[in-house]
């Protein structure tokens, strides 16, 4: 009877540790946001995705487990064909907060147009400092590879596509492909991480710029102020690597300027390797803009637009 009780004991003490192992941050939501929002752009709706009979979604499935902590992805799969480029969501939040379920409106409707989208769960910062977060969706990268056929997937067409945080995250994979410095030896796969296009939607390209106003939320991320621990402001910045092996981009942005720091700059470098990059600025639009009609519609747009020429 005693071995029973420490067996429920340690059992319910497990649960409890997992339970508390960190705190989650629930502050951005896309239904606060719109609340905010809706004062200043009162037209706003949030948009109605309609169930699409080409594409399969699933959800909550597993790419990777270390030991108590579990990392799901959501999948939206047109099935009209094998072989669909990919695409790779990265959800917003300034590194803190936000989920994968943000993104599930843009999964859905870029996947009718003839892709396999996944919404990637990812490690934030009360949790894990950088770079776990951008090492977290490049082991994505590789499972969703791994399991090419099961997703309908052409391994050799992958997108990364990010929103806020998340294209700054986005921007920083697609820089980086092949980079030991961001790379998981642990983790069991047959494939790379590379990524063959990427989709920054509002997300800064430079940490340390005249344009950017990072402050709080990226040095909490990051381990430090820029001053202590400049490394990483440099390292985490896309603008930082690239050169000649970038992919192709697309920046779709807001009508805020801090927003778009160092892409200008980024910019030069692609046209003098002449890699093609694409800018969309939507005018008089806030930050989140891709949340909420009528700029939703244009953010599926410009991303199917660009995906087409690059993929198809």
């Amino acid at each position: 009877m005693q071995k029973v009780r420490l067996i429920l004991v340690v059992f319910f003490y497990v649960i409890a540790v997992q339970s508390q192992q960190y705190k989650i941050d629930t502050s951005y939501t896309i239904k606060s946001t719109f609340t905010k929002l809706l004062k200043k752009y009162p037209f706003i709706t949030i948009p109605e995705v309609t169930t699409n009979q080409d594409v399969t979604a699933m959800f909550d499935l597993v790419y990777n487990k270390e030991q108590e902590r579990t990392l799901h992805f959501d999948a939206f799969v047109n099935t009209k064909k094998k072989k669909n480029p990919a695409v790779i969501m990265i959800h917003g939040g300034g590194w803190r907060s936000g989920n994968k379920n943000q993104m599930q409106f843009l999964g859905k409707e870029i996947a009718a147009k003839g892709y396999s989208c996944f919404a990637i769960e990812y490690r934030l910062s009360l949790e894990a400092k950088y770079p776990t977060g951008v090492i977290d969706v490049k082991n994505a990268i590789r499972f969703i590879k791994d399991n090419a056929r099961k997703f309908n997937v052409d391994p050799n067409k992958i997108a990364v596509l990010g929103c806020s945080s998340g294209g700054q995250m986005a921007a920083l994979i697609g820089t980086t492909n092949e980079n030991p410095i961001f790379e998981d030896t642990t983790f069991k796969s047959k494939h790379s991480s590379k990524v063959n296009a990427i989709v920054d939607v509002d997300g800064v390209l430079a940490f340390k710029h005249p344009e950017s106003s990072e402050g709080d939320m990226a040095a909490f991320w990051l381990g430090g102020k820029s001053d202590e621990i400049p490394e990483n402001w440099k390292n985490a910045s896309a603008l930082t690597h690239t050169n000649k092996n970038t992919p192709p981009i697309l920046f779709i942005c807001s009508s805020i300027p801090r927003f778009h720091a160092g892409r200008d700059d980024m910019i030069t470098i692609l046209n003098e390797n002449k890699i093609y990059n694409e800018v969309q600025t939507i005018p008089d639009s806030p930050h989140s803009f891709w949340f909420y009609e009528p700029w939703f519609g244009q953010t599926v747009s410009y991303t199917v637009r660009f995906l087409d020429k690059i993929f198809k």
